[in-house]
């Protein structure tokens, strides 16, 4: 009887493993890792039916309590930028974070912090080693969050990606507000659509600075963001100057360079804004 258990058993064991086999293969999305007023997961899409060779899309979410925020690609003021290690990765080429449009925010210190409140997800535009073999992300995620104080998190998250994930529509979603990439120069596009119409540097006693004119639709809110060519460029944000209805102004000062750093001959990334669309345009600084 004891013989008869035990082969009555194991087949019951293996279906099992199996079952769990598949249901970890076929998984949209990673445990919510859980930190202090945050958690963070990794989320599965789609092969991306654009992309040649195919590309498969997943998603960083991160969730934060209310009146908490986490940062963008350049914190602004004070923070630290998401830092992402997919090197454990399986089967994995490349992995390409990209970056909705961000808000600014008082940093409660007197500056500006520019990031995410509540919720954001990160797509990450995934391309395989072999399309034909599965591959699964491994990240170390690496964030700070925001409220009445700061707080470091980390999160070791994994996701086996088999290009039918269930979580396609909400990656998209956040793609949508990912700035669109066009020169600089006058709109060519939808009639709605924002453009830097030109990046002009003055000349002044302590420091040059720079005055930015944007097209946007009449009545529509604009916000103006500036990066250096390379991290250590710490520039203050543009802030409003002047203008009205469908050209607006924005000015700040060539300041906060690295010392070995020249504004001359510099590219800027400037990132507009606005609740319907967002765009990135490098600019030559004359």
């Amino acid at each position: 009887m004891m013989t008869a258990a035990r082969l009555t058993i194991a087949p019951v064991l293996l279906v099992g493993v199996a079952a769990v086999s598949a249901g970890a293969w076929a998984q949209d999305a990673s445990d919510w890792n859980t930190q202090p007023h945050t958690a963070a997961r990794l989320i599965a899409g789609t092969t991306s039916k654009t992309s040649t060779p195919p590309t498969l899309l997943a998603g960083v979410e991160i969730k934060l309590d209310p009146g908490w925020h986490t940062y963008w690609r350049d914190p602004g003021d004070t923070g630290v930028p998401p830092t992402f290690d997919f090197s454990g990765s399986d089967n994995v080429k490349s992995a390409t974070v990209l970056w909705p449009a961000p808000q600014r925010f008082s940093d409660g210190a007197g500056g500006t912090s520019i990031g995410y409140v509540d919720h954001v997800i990160l797509p990450v535009q995934v391309a395989p080693k072999d399309a034909a073999t599965p591959s699964s992300l491994h990240l170390k995620l690496g964030y700070a969050v925001c409220g009445s104080l700061c707080i470091p998190a980390e999160a070791t998250l994994q996701l086996a990606l088999n290009g039918n994930g269930a979580e396609d529509a909400a990656i998209e979603k956040a793609e949508i507000r990912v700035p669109r990439r066009v020169p600089l120069g006058p709109n060519t596009g939808p009639s709605r659509a924002l453009a830097i119409l030109a990046v002009h540097r003055i000349a002044g006693a302590a420091h040059d600075h720079v005055v930015v004119d944007v097209a946007a639709p009449a009545g529509a809110p604009v916000d103006l963001f500036v990066e250096g060519p390379t991290p250590d460029w710490s520039l203050p944000q543009p802030e409003p100057k002047g203008g009205s209805g469908e050209t607006r102004q924005f000015t700040f000062d060539l300041d906060g360079l690295p010392a070995d750093a020249h504004a001359i001959g510099a590219t800027l990334t400037f990132t507009a804004v606005s609740p319907d669309d967002a765009i990135e345009v490098p600019a030559h600084l004359d």
